[in-house]
């Protein structure tokens, strides 16, 4: 639920660039992605009507965040990024944290979406956390809602990865990518079969914890 943003983090926390780390991590997550996406089908994670009004939204609000972060300054984006990456860490601590569920089905899901989307290519990361956490909020359960989301997120990583590389060309992309893409590949089916063990209040906060720390190391350095 956090691949993303996490490794997005580090890379821009060490000195990438926000538009080259978010291109990187992307492009590797179109791989992650595809496994966890074949994992929770498999486990049969996947709310089916619920990934269909998510992914378009998704796919167009990804397209839309790539392109914005492409023509951003990197000095500029650096501090943006690492701030609205924080956010999300502390946002997901707190719904951990005080967020008791009761199911019912989400209302608000496209918009959810396109806002998503977008923030998942433009801040480096974000669809799972933001995604997930909101719709588990509204009441969706969250063994289908995880495997959803994650199904969804291939198709979103792949338009984002596509965007990256017709606006920044094949440079953007480091060896950092090589790492993420082995660690990643192997990590993805684990996780899918943890969502369907650990408790979704216990989930939120143990990303939120995780997130939380590498943003404000990130920005430790940055204004170190």
């Amino acid at each position: 639920m956090a691949y993303g943003v996490i490794s997005s983090t580090l890379l821009v926390g060490m000195g990438v660039p926000p538009a080259m780390a978010s291109a990187g991590v992307h492009t590797v997550e179109t791989f992650t992605t595809g496994v966890s996406a074949v994992s929770h089908v498999a486990h049969r994670n996947v709310n089916w009507r619920l990934f269909l009004r998510i992914v378009v939204p998704g796919v167009i609000g990804g397209m839309l965040g790539a392109y914005a972060l492409s023509n951003i300054d990197a000095s500029t984006a650096r501090p943006i990024v690492l701030a609205y990456l924080s956010a999300i860490g502390l946002y997901l601590l707190w719904r951990g944290l005080t967020h008791r569920h009761v199911e019912k089905e989400p209302r608000v899901v496209e918009p959810l979406g396109l806002i998503g989307g977008f923030l998942d290519a433009a801040g480096g990361g974000g669809w799972g956390p933001i995604v997930t956490s909101n719709l588990m909020v509204q009441g969706a359960a969250p063994r289908t809602t995880i495997g959803t989301v994650n199904t969804a997120e291939f198709f979103v990583t792949v338009t984002v990865s596509a965007t990256f590389i017709a606006a920044l060309g094949w440079e953007a992309f480091t060896y950092a990518t090589v790492g993420l893409l082995i660690g990643g590949v192997v990590a993805a089916p684990l996780g899918a079969m943890l969502a369907k063990r650990i408790p979704a209040d216990r989930l939120l906060v143990m990303v939120g914890i995780v997130l939380t720390a590498t943003s404000a190391w990130g920005l430790t350095r940055l204004f170190a």
